[in-house]
């Protein structure tokens, strides 16, 4: 993934996650759209996963994603969160966490969209 990113112009920072979702950290390049560079790692990571074994052969990515900036005071923070996610998890689910965190920042979301599974 980061390989992808760096391909794409932007600088990856850190990338962690766990079975059922990725965090990505990075500086984003201005010559492109989140929703493309997502493609992007989506598109590429999928074909390389497929590659390394028969176990993998059916994986695909969620059709959704989530995108949200950081403020530089936030980065070390922000670093700290992703290299525990696992750690992290054992406490609340992904799921959880998404929706505790859109209704704190008032992000509307209709949850039938939500989650694919």
């Amino acid at each position: 993934m980061g390989s992808i990113i760096n391909d794409n112009g932007s600088l990856p920072i850190l990338i962690n996650g766990t079975r059922d979702h990725v965090h990505v950290l990075c500086v984003m390049s201005k010559n492109i759209a989140l929703a493309k560079l997502i493609e992007e790692i989506k598109r590429h990571s999928s074909r390389w996963i497929k590659t390394i074994g028969p176990y993998y052969k059916q994986f695909s990515w969620q059709g959704g994603y989530s995108g949200f900036s950081v403020s530089q005071s936030l980065h070390d923070k922000t670093k700290q969160y992703i290299a525990n996610q696992e750690e992290h998890h054992k406490k609340i689910t992904f799921k959880e966490e998404l929706g505790i965190f859109l209704k704190e920042y008032g992000i509307e979301y209709d949850e039938r969209y939500l989650w694919t599974d």
